[in-house]
């Protein structure tokens, strides 16, 4: 009986957590063309998705990336690659 609990529980944590997920990450994209926060939606939303989600983390990790490349391109700054960190 505890374990069906602790797995109903499980389940429903997923459920919610895919609810919230979902229905920023819509909100996030419904506010690009409008004035609002729109990116900052996307990235909560799967932020949010990577907590229950191997995908969302795997999307997370490559927006952190092309964010970063982004940051960096506009501030003319570059870093080290992740290979040339491990000397």
């Amino acid at each position: 009986m505890k374990h069906f609990i602790n797995l109903s529980l499980k389940q429903a944590r997923r459920v919610v957590v895919t609810v919230i997920g979902a229905t920023v990450l819509i909100i996030g994209i419904v506010f690009i063309p409008l004035p609002g926060p729109g990116l900052v939606g996307i990235f909560a939303g799967v932020a949010i998705l990577a907590t229950e989600f191997i995908w969302a983390k795997r999307l997370l990790k490559r927006m952190n990336q092309k964010a970063g490349q982004v940051r960096d391109t506009i501030t003319g700054t570059t870093r080290p690659k992740a290979s040339d960190t491990s000397k």
